[in-house]
């Protein structure tokens, strides 16, 4: 144990401080999670967000990203739900009815399938933003998966992730909630001391991921916000003006999920009874209850 004497003036900062004190260096030994911008600081078990009531949502999502963490056996649960921790109160289910934007996460589900907790505290709306189907379900789930695939070569991986507030499409739901322009997505690999960035705006695109790679100064620039504070300046300033793409894999093979006894899970056709026609699901299902992510709700009193 060790102490050390400050003087703070400002509260937020104090609040700051005390909780990266807390988060995540106990659990994962360094750490590399941004200050707070525009937002006030959240944490969960495996993930950390600085929230911005002005656009209900987060200005930044930080986590740890790991073999471990990217290929447990946790099913999907869809479980979307406010965020107690967010003492505004945050975006509810309700903001998204209707409006053609899917609940995108930013921190993945499937980067949270090492245990239930991760899981389902994936899937606060505080770690949601509005995101056109296009993108949410084609090159962000895309990159989602890549990165995923990094952490077979990688031992951790620091991932931040996030909206760009720039040419924003207007907003939804009673709470207002910003619709940002365009995403970012950066992974630190301190192991392998290399960076990569980069830059999506909200709406279907094609093309290479590789070609939407930025420098973190970029995004830096575009989002106020400094990442990586932590590094050595000179190997800050290195890393994060640099744009290496080439450094990275982007055929890498996708991660093979296992199952709780550490075997590679089979797939059985799901147990639960569709509500429209009483028939069985006819969707394959890994989960261990034998239900899939929509019927999870069936298991209760079997």
């Amino acid at each position: 144990m060790f102490f050390c004497s400050f003087s703070i003036s400002n509260m937020n900062n104090m609040k700051y401080l005390s909780l990266l004190l807390l988060f995540p260096l106990l659990v994962y030994g360094q750490d590399f999670q941004p200050k707070p911008n525009q937002g006030d600081l959240i944490t969960h078990s495996h993930y950390s967000l600085s929230y911005i009531e002005q656009h209900e949502q987060a200005e930044w999502v930080y986590y740890i990203l790991t073999s471990a963490m990217a290929s447990g056996p946790i099913e999907r649960t869809d479980n979307f739900r406010s965020d107690p921790a967010v003492s505004t109160y945050s975006a509810s289910k309700k903001d998204y009815l209707r409006t053609g934007y899917d609940r995108g996460h930013l921190a993945p589900a499937g980067d949270m399938t090492i245990n239930t907790t991760a899981m389902s505290e994936s899937f606060f709306m505080s770690n949601m933003s509005p995101q056109l189907p296009g993108l949410n379900r084609g090159a962000w789930k895309s990159l989602e998966a890549l990165m995923r695939g990094w952490t077979l070569d990688n031992e951790k991986l620091y991932v931040v992730t996030g909206p760009i507030f720039e040419s924003n499409l207007g907003s939804i739901g009673e709470n207002k909630v910003t619709i940002p322009g365009y995403y970012y997505k950066i992974a630190f690999s301190k192991d392998a001391e290399k960076m990569i960035g980069f830059i999506l705006p909200n709406q279907k695109v094609s093309g290479s991921l590789a070609s939407f790679a930025v420098s973190i100064d970029e995004i830096e620039a575009r989002t106020g916000i400094d990442f990586y504070y932590q590094l050595d300046d000179t190997i800050e300033d290195r890393l994060e003006s640099a744009t290496n793409p080439d450094l990275w894999n982007f055929s890498i093979k996708k991660v093979q999920k296992r199952s709780i006894n550490g075997a590679a899970p089979t797939s059985s056709q799901c147990l639960g009874l569709a509500t429209s026609t009483g028939n069985r699901c006819k969707n394959s299902t890994k989960s261990k209850n034998g239900y899939c992510s929509r019927h999870q709700a069936q298991v209760i009193g079997k």
